[in-house]
């Protein structure tokens, strides 16, 4: 949390990141998302990680082997977190005290999280402290999240996936499993376009962070599964949402135990970031969630499929 008050302190945008004119208003998606909590199977096999890497830390490309595993087809719910907290009573890190900062703002002793903003002239910081930002009210507004139980749960610390994990008695997959099965035994393209140039995952379109054209059909989260399964029946493993793994990172300037979230997220632009790509990999504080990280689980106990299923 302590590299999120500096970015909240002191953040300066790149002078291409100002404001933008608006351009026609997209097509708006009228998906409604999957309601089911199906898993897949994913068979084992070897697949070169890091491959064509764009960020130093995501070579060097390696092989690398992984057993057959279950993996559920689409990010956790807002309806399926909100069964585990039902059933147990769970509080979020979010919803906690904060640890005391020094120097930081007033607000950031009260519980909430870090929350994107679009910037404007006065003031040029894309993400704020938003108090009482939880999963139940991503942004902090009090809007909630009614009407969008099919949308990826966020606003998740690590802690708070591990605790739904053993609830549902899964576990998250780690960053080679997460990166084998969003490939699917296929190359990552540069960018999710099929052939006419549509995008098929949901991601940021324009200039980050100044305007998301929303070509895609959405200008944040989606519901989950809007976009076509990936060869293994696997839904939005690029973009809507960041995923977390059960595999530690490293930063030299994290004040606290970072992990690794994978698949990038509806706020990776061409322009900037641009880790829509299953090689792509991020260093995430483990105690702060953010209004576009989520994740998904895997069983590696139940058996595989027989041939006749």
């Amino acid at each position: 949390m302590a590299r999120w008050l500096a970015l909240l302190l002191a953040c300066a945008l790149l002078a291409a990141c100002g404001e933008a004119e608006a351009p026609d208003a997209p097509e708006t998606s009228t998906c409604t998302g999957l309601a089911d909590d199906a898993m897949v199977w994913v068979p084992g096999g070897s697949f070169t990680m890091g491959e064509d890497p764009s960020y130093p830390e995501e070579g060097p490309p390696r092989v690398v082997s992984v057993e057959g595993f279950w993996m559920d087809a689409h990010e956790v719910t807002n309806a399926q977190f909100a069964a585990f907290v039902a059933a147990t009573s769970y509080v979020t890190m979010a919803e906690r005290t904060p640890p005391a900062l020094p120097g930081a703002p007033p607000e950031m002793a009260q519980p909430g999280s870090a929350v994107f903003r679009v910037p404007t002239p006065d003031n040029r910081a894309w993400w704020r402290w938003a108090v009482g930002a939880q999963w139940r009210d991503p942004v902090g507004d009090k809007g909630g999240i009614g009407g969008r139980e099919r949308h990826p749960v966020v606003q998740i610390a690590y802690e708070d996936a591990l605790a739904y994990a053993r609830w549902a008695g899964k576990e998250l997959p780690d960053e080679a499993q997460w990166e084998y099965a969003a490939r699917a035994g296929a190359r990552a393209l540069p960018e999710p376009l099929d052939a006419a140039g549509k995008p098929q995952a949901n991601y940021y379109q324009g200039v980050f962070p100044a305007k998301d054209l929303g070509t895609d059909g959405f200008t944040g989260r989606a519901p989950v599964g809007c976009f076509a399964a990936n060869a293994f029946g696997l839904h939005d493993m690029i973009g809507n949402v960041w995923e977390w793994t059960s595999t530690a990172g490293a930063r030299a300037d994290a004040a606290e135990p970072v992990g690794v979230i994978k698949g990038g997220s509806f706020l990776c632009a061409a322009s900037y970031c641009a880790r829509y790509r299953p090689a792509a990999r991020q260093f995430q504080e483990r105690g702060l969630g953010t209004d576009h990280i989520g994740f998904r689980l895997i069983d590696t106990r139940r058996p595989p499929p027989s041939s006749e299923d």
